[in-house]
């Protein structure tokens, strides 16, 4: 998805994903709600006092889009906001725990795919921002 991605682009914006992250899809969902539409940086300092465990590979995440929209992109990281962040879902993998009276349990391991694109602020949003503060 990345190499499709990369294509559509447009020369403010930049993206990062991580894969195959070992949580769940539907609990990074929950992280993931928090930050969208937000700037960088107050996405970032709100994820380090989150108390879930998906905060810190989503944080991570959006550190890199900021990281490669300032080396690759030379754009202003005061002025970046999340445009778009989704979560996918990985691989699972399943086994079984045997049970009493010759039965079993199955067991699935969830992972997930986090992406993650940062814009730099049109002159609309940073009207916007400006009469909400």
């Amino acid at each position: 998805m990345a190499v499709k991605l990369a294509g559509r682009l447009e020369a403010n914006q930049a993206y990062a994903t991580g894969k195959f992250i070992g949580m769940s899809p539907q609990k990074v969902r929950l992280v993931v709600d928090l930050v969208r539409g937000k700037r960088a940086l107050d996405a970032l300092t709100l994820l380090r006092f989150t108390p879930k465990a998906a905060a810190q590979p989503v944080s991570k995440v959006i550190a890199s889009a900021v990281a490669n929209a300032t080396e690759n992109k030379q754009l202003n990281v005061n002025e970046l906001f999340v445009e778009r962040i989704w979560v996918d879902g990985g691989p699972i993998r399943q086994w079984r725990r045997f049970a009493a009276r010759g039965r079993f349990r199955p067991l699935q391991r969830k992972s997930c795919h986090i992406s993650v694109i940062v814009s730099e602020t049109a002159e609309e949003n940073k009207a916007a921002a400006k009469e909400g503060a």
